[in-house]
């Protein structure tokens, strides 16, 4: 027999299955749609700062940079990933590249000689920017420290009081808040506000910290990462342009390595010059000091002893060695002798 198809609404359908958990009576189909839906999210408020942020490298950084990068994109929500650039290619592509990301603010680290790090904030397209350079990197993974805070949570921002004296700290201090303050209702942060950034300015250096605000007593224990930017230059562009504003305390580290060698070399000179005179001063001639006649004046003459002339030659020394044993030998022959004769 051939089977037959089963028309749509036939009373001998298969009745729905019931979800699981869900009353058997039978209730208005709305009622159990509205058991299962979806909470509504915990903030309803409109996301209106659309603020994005590149964060990426050039080729050649090292491991710790790269962890760096990594933690700095965990902390930061609104930040997005790209892959490294070329070092041949000039920085004004970096506009660019934000243009094709979304992105109207940039983190980039450039690494030279594979042991320097400067980083780039850069405002993008029209500016300003800013040059540091990156001094004491500790990773999350590195510090390994007590604090924690929930991944995407929203930071409080705090500044040295230095940002609001100096025209060039407060153009930093606004760069700073918009690159690292995220977003409020932004899709992937939590509205919760558990950890602190901040920037302090000590040795003519900006010092980021981040810690976690503890709840029971307001205290505040580091999370990490910790770095110390070196400012170098402010430029009215991103990315070049007027300079706007350079820092007179800045020594670029191959002056330091340079200064850091000078010294070595003069050190070693130093030695090698000591060594000349020491040899010069035992090559010249000595001088002979004349006689003082007051050196004898405290001197008393030894009494002279008479020669005697022996001319009997000396008897030679015993050996009391050789003499105890001629004793014994002398004393065994007796005993001997005596007993033959018994």
């Amino acid at each position: 027999m051939a089977a037959t198809k089963r028309k749509r609404g036939d009373a001998g359908a298969r009745p729905r299955k019931r979800a699981r958990g869900a009353p058997n009576g039978s209730g208005p189909p709305g009622a159990e749609r509205e058991e299962h839906s979806i909470p509504a999210p915990v903030s309803k408020g409109k996301w209106k700062n659309k603020e994005r942020i590149l964060i990426f490298s050039s080729r050649g950084i090292n491991f710790r940079t790269r962890h760096l990068m990594q933690d700095l994109r965990t902390l930061m929500p609104h930040s997005k990933a790209d892959t490294k650039m070329d070092r041949k290619d000039k920085l004004f592509v970096i506009n660019e590249i934000c243009e094709i990301k979304n992105c109207n603010k940039c983190i980039f680290f450039e690494a030279k000689k594979k042991q320097d790090l400067y980083m780039w904030l850069s405002n993008s397209p029209e500016g300003p920017s800013a040059k540091f350079l990156v001094q004491n990197i500790h990773t999350l993974a590195e510090l390994k420290m007590t604090g924690n805070c929930l991944r995407g949570s929203r930071p409080l921002l705090s500044f040295d009081p230095v940002f609001d004296k100096e025209p060039h700290y407060a153009l930093l201090k606004e760069l700073f808040i918009q690159i690292f303050s995220t977003p409020q209702y932004h899709p992937r942060s939590q509205p919760f506000v558990d950890h602190v950034f901040t920037f302090s300015i000590a040795d003519n250096r900006i010092w980021f910290r981040n810690y976690q605000i503890i709840e029971e007593d307001a205290a505040l224990v580091e999370i990490g990462p910790r770095f110390v930017l070196n400012l170098i230059k402010i430029f009215q562009g991103s990315f070049g342009g007027p300079t706007l504003y350079e820092n007179p305390h800045y020594q670029s580290p191959n002056m330091q390595r340079r200064m850091i060698r000078l010294s070595v070399a003069a050190k070693f000179r130093e030695k090698q010059q000591v060594k000349d005179l020491q040899k010069f001063r035992k090559k010249e001639e000595k001088i002979i000091i004349p006689e003082d006649p007051t050196e004898t004046v405290f001197e008393t003459p030894a009494e002279e002893k008479s020669l005697e002339i022996e001319l009997v030659k000396p008897e030679p020394k015993i050996n009391l060695k050789k003499k105890r044993k001629l004793f014994q030998r002398q004393r065994k022959q007796q005993k001997k002798l005596s007993r033959v004769g018994a």
